[in-house]
């Protein structure tokens, strides 16, 4: 095995190279500080492995998104999001009678306890769903706690997972329909996954939903786009509080949490809010550019950029010609999405964002298929936390099944007062 040499004083400190499946390289630091008493300092994690993974593969630099060595692009147009979260969990594709049991057990598993039902007539309407969202996902602890005591027995953990998947989108649509004032509409077991949610959102008394198959395959490709994505925020989250071996459900609940913020899962309404703030002001390309690379001015340009891609965002492109599909065949003609052409377009020749390497990423045309589709801003986090789900289930089992596992403890450097007292 090859190592590093590192050089600290008199002191070299050899450190093992890990080398991953796809050629990844990383430097072992494990007893850097039992063998040295130094750590390493790496603000916001940027250069830090936090595990070993085989889930999800990215290539920043040439735009490469896999799950479980099958390219996003291929999921994408081929698969189901149902056979994506069982092929993320399980770490293979269903068999036809695996396949019929996971649907089953979805289908079982789709609707509430009643006494939670209570739950949403007793929140305020202006509640956001994110908050609802994280409220019940913890709560399934109370409601059924008979399955996370031992949560290494493979049948209680299939049940919790499939629960989770399942329950997931019943309480997404409680959260809407309870924001608008409207009866809450039960799962239908008649239906599949995705066509259940959008019944369960949209149908109602005055407009009875009728199914629409093209509205069904584009959410369920966008669900898959959105299932993994290694070693982000929420996912660490989930890693991180599930390491204290606290069970599934609230260790899912602190990743909503983390997927609330602008910074991640909220990023595609900041889109729409910023291109309708582009249209109601106004505002010319050229002028949002300018103001996008005036460090004085407050103008945010939002949707572009990411912390992993550096060349291109695969999700983005299928999204972008998705959504120009959506729309012509609809004969829709959306003004956010033609400034939103146009500003890519024009920032793509803008010698700043070039060099800066900032391209749209997922969220730059994922909110403006949302709202197309009829789902309110407020709704996009939560369809990213649906989405995302199956990632989050499949990593917390990753890190429990890992040998050694470990307790999560990052190190810090105090930079506080050496001595101090209590005034009095």
């Amino acid at each position: 095995m090859e190592n590093a040499k590192l050089n600290l004083g008199n002191m070299v400190i050899e450190l093992p190279l890990v080398t991953g499946t796809m050629g990844e390289q990383a430097i072992d630091i494990t007893n850097l500080r039992k063998d040295s008493g130094f750590i390493t300092l790496d603000s916001g994690y940027q250069n830090t492995g936090s595990c070993k993974s085989a889930i999800t593969y990215i290539d920043g630099e040439k735009g490469i998104l896999k799950y479980r060595g099958v390219n996003i692009e291929e999921l994408a147009s081929k698969a189901r999001f149902t056979e994506v979260a069982y092929f993320l969990v399980n770490g293979k594709f269903p068999d036809n009678g695996e396949r019929l049991e996971f649907s089953q057990q979805l289908t079982e598993n789709s609707m509430l306890h009643e006494d939670m039902i209570k739950f949403f007539h007793s929140v305020p309407p202006t509640a956001h769903p994110m908050s609802i969202l994280s409220t019940m996902v913890n709560a399934m602890s109370i409601f059924y706690p008979q399955y996370f005591v031992d949560e290494n027995d493979g049948e209680v953990f299939k049940l919790m997972a499939s629960r989770l998947i399942s329950k997931i989108r019943t309480i997404a649509a409680f959260s809407y329909k309870r924001s608008i004032g409207e009866p809450l509409v039960y799962p239908r077991h008649d239906l599949p996954y995705v066509g259940n949610f959008l019944n369960m959102m949209f149908d109602s008394p005055v407009k009875p939903y009728e199914s629409d198959p093209d509205m069904e395959r584009l959410l369920n490709m966008i669900l898959i786009l959105h299932a993994d994505h290694e070693q982000n925020c929420s996912t660490s989250t989930v890693r991180l509080v599930g390491s204290s071996l606290v069970n599934l459900y609230s260790s899912v609940c602190a990743g909503i949490c983390a997927l609330w913020g602008p910074l991640h899962g909220g990023a595609n309404q900041e889109v729409i809010e910023m291109l309708e703030r582009i249209r109601n002001e106004n505002l010319s390309i050229k002028t949002v550019l300018e103001r996008a690379k005036d460090k004085n001015s407050n103008f945010k340009l939002s949707g572009f950029g990411h912390r992993v891609y550096r060349n291109f965002d695969p999700r983005m492109k299928i999204l972008k010609q998705e959504a120009q599909s959506f729309l012509g065949n609809r004969k829709l003609d959306d003004p956010l999405m033609n400034i939103a052409l146009e500003l890519e377009a024009a920032a793509l020749k803008d010698d700043y964002f070039v060099e800066r390497k900032l391209y749209p990423n997922v969220d730059f045309y994922s909110g403006i298929l949302y709202r197309e589709m009829g789902f309110p801003t407020e709704m996009f986090t939560v369809l990213f936390a649906i989405g995302r789900m199956p990632g989050w289930i499949a990593q917390w089992k990753e890190m429990h099944d890992s040998v050694p596992f470990k307790i999560g403890r990052p190190r810090q450097i105090y930079t506080g007062p050496t001595e101090a007292h209590y005034p009095g």
